[in-house]
This record gives C-alpha cells, sequence and structure tokens, in this order.
C-alpha cells in the first residue's frame, strides 16, 4: 500500500475521531477574513474549549459517511472551517454568531447539534440562547424570589409586633 494513501486514511480516521467525539459541528465559510481576524477567532475558540479546522471536504465526507453527521455533507462544498463542540454544544454557534457581527466575511453554513442537523436561520436562533449557566442562575432565581418575599414578610410582621410591644410598654 502506498505511504501516500495510508497518510490520508490515517486523516480520514483523525476527522472521524473529532466528530465521534463532538457534541455539535459548526460549518463556516471563512473567505475574506484576514490573518488577524482568523487569529481571533481561534483564540475565541481556544479560550471556549472549542476545536477549529479546515479540512479537505472528500476526507470530510469519508468521515462523516454513516454518522449523525451525514446531513452536512450536501453544505461541504467550497473552503470550510469546522468548529467541534466538545462540552457545551452551542458555544460554537455563539462564537460564530457573535464574531460575524463584526466580521463580515465570516459566513455560517450549517450544523449538527446534539444529533440534529440545523440550517444557517435555526443555528442563529440556538445561539441566542442563554448557556447553562444562566438559565440554571435564573430557575434558581425564581426559586428564591418567593421564599425571599415570604421572609420579608414575616420579618415585617415581627418588627410590626415589635414596635407595637414597645409603645405599649411606654
Amino acid at each position: 500500500m502506498s505511504t501516500n494513501l495510508e497518510l490520508k486514511k490515517q486523516k480520514v480516521e483523525e476527522i472521524k475521531g473529532k466528530f465521534e467525539n463532538a457534541q455539535s459541528a459548526i460549518l463556516v465559510d471563512y473567505r475574506g477574513l484576514s490573518v488577524e481576524d482568523a487569529n481571533e477567532l481561534r483564540k475565541q475558540f481556544r479560550e471556549a474549549g472549542v476545536e477549529y479546522k479546515v479540512y479537505k471536504n472528500n476526507f470530510t465526507k469519508l468521515a462523516i459517511k454513516d454518522t449523525k453527521f451525514e446531513s452536512l455533507t450536501v453544505e461541504l462544498t467550497g473552503p470550510n472551517a469546522i468548529a467541534f463542540g466538545y462540552n457545551d454544544p452551542v458555544v460554537p454557534a455563539k462564537i460564530i454568531k457573535d464574531f460575524a457581527k463584526d466580521h463580515k466575511a465570516l459566513e455560517l453554513k450549517a450544523g449538527i447539534i446534539e444529533g440534529e442537523y440545523y440550517d444557517i436561520d435555526k443555528i442563529k436562533v440556538i445561539a441566542d440562547i442563554p448557556s447553562r449557566e444562566v438559565l440554571l442562575a435564573k430557575l434558581l432565581g425564581s426559586f428564591k424570589a418567593p421564599i425571599s418575599n415570604f421572609a420579608y414578610l414575616l420579618q415585617n410582621i415581627i418588627d410590626k409586633d415589635n414596635g407595637s410591644e414597645a409603645a405599649s410598654a411606654e
């Protein structure tokens, strides 16, 4: 077997491994980004635990064949980069959407989040969903509010009773 063919098979297996471990994969067209802009985007991804890679479309198509990411095949035309989300599946979409606001050259194409295909419009909607931590904080806040209000009410009753006892003692 030729060395070149073996290298190609290894690259396909590498890509396949990235997809197997990812909770999400978002495709972007990065044409027109300056080197500085591309480096800034990579930095934001790195800080968020997102892996950002550029692979040959043919290798990617082979890697995602018969996987939950196979529906991305139709989008694999032209130059593409893939943002892999491993911990929080929505983070890559959020970063791309925010970055694209100031960098019009970056275009969202499509993505798979937790096994479901999303086109560009749905990816943008998903990107607007608050993070898990924010949603949990809001949930806890909604639990805390009635308890806090009840405690405030009890304290007012106690203060009122103490005030009337002090007035009657005089």
